[in-house]
């Protein structure tokens, strides 16, 4: 069944007709990062402009890496059919949704080039963003968190949800709604 999302663009504008793929051999930019602050924490220093990015503020991606490194374990073990958050697009259900995130990522000094309108026929998640959390040294808590999150459990805090839509498989830009640039 077709998909129609929308997508705050963050890292380098997209244009229409581009074809995304996310899968097993195909990964996003959190998996990169999330990657290069493991070898880093692993003992290797790779000399890059990601490692050194990353070693610039190394507790924030080292909580991220914990985090993220626990909700894939727990993925791959309970909910296999879910995108992988390290090999997916976030996305919005609504135009009004996407406006949010936009605005919240450039009050954040996030650099937002686009709101995108996407079409996919790939696995969904829609996530409850508050139920993300910063990940530990303790694997036990981060796998607890993990799971929490993925059985979309209601967020500690009591609020109306905050869906992050992940996606993954063949995704193809519909058109560009808005224009940041």
């Amino acid at each position: 069944m077709e998909l129609y999302l929308y997508h705050v663009v963050t890292e380098k504008s997209m244009q229409p007709g581009q074809v995304i793929i996310f899968d097993e051999n195909h990964y996003n930019g959190i998996y990169n990062r999330v990657m290069t602050c493991k070898k880093i924490l692993d003992g290797d220093h790779p000399v890059d402009e990601l490692s050194k990015f990353i070693n610039s503020n190394l507790d924030y991606w080292t909580a991220r890496t914990y985090r993220e490194l626990a909700l894939e374990k727990v993925r791959k073990e309970k909910y296999t059919n879910y995108p992988s958050r390290m090999s997916c697009l976030y996305t919005s259900k609504t135009l009004s949704d996407a406006e949010m995130w936009a605005a919240s990522f450039i009050n954040s000094n996030r650099k937002v080039y686009q709101i995108v309108k996407l079409r996919t026929d790939g696995r969904t998640f829609n996530g409850d963003a508050y139920n993300i959390f910063d990940g530990t040294g303790d694997e036990e808590v981060n796998n607890k968190n993990a799971d929490y999150y993925w059985a979309n459990e209601p967020n500690r805090f009591g609020k109306e949800p905050l869906v992050e839509t992940l996606i993954d498989g063949r995704i193809e830009v519909d058109e560009i709604i808005k224009d940041f640039s």
